[in-house]
């Protein structure tokens, strides 16, 4: 079972909000330590699920949460040289560009660029791809 954090839309859109840490474009998702030593956190920004994923060479990416062949949480899938898996039919996507690397998927899922600033890891609104 995945946690789930949620930051405002209303903060995303540079509205500063009370409470939600903001570094330029970039949200205060989680802490590190809210994440698996390898594996996923689903969070939620502007209404639209993230997942912060950290790969077992210790880096931290975001990417879409929402499997490009399936529609379901690739936050619950597995974690492994560089790529998430979607635990439904067995997508493979590349966490640094969001690209598909196992079938079925063929559309690559959104990647969004990550900031750590000490214990707190901070998502930009921004697409990379």
């Amino acid at each position: 079972m995945s946690e789930t954090s949620t930051v405002s839309g209303n903060a995303l859109a540079g509205n500063l909000l009370e409470g939600v840490d903001v570094i330029g474009s970039f949200v205060r998702v989680c802490s590190v330590d809210d994440l698996p030593t390898v594996g996923a956190l689903q969070v939620e920004i502007a209404g639209e699920p993230v997942a912060i994923v950290r790969d077992s060479a210790g880096q931290i990416h975001a990417i879409d949460d929402t499997c490009s062949h399936a529609n379901v949480s690739l936050s619950e899938g597995d974690v492994e040289d560089g790529e998430i898996e979607c635990w439904l039919h067995g997508s493979r996507f590349d966490l640094r560009s969001g690209n598909p690397t196992g079938l079925p998927a063929t559309a690559p899922i959104a990647v969004y660029p990550v900031k750590i600033d000490g214990d707190d890891v901070f998502v930009s609104v921004t697409k990379e791809s």
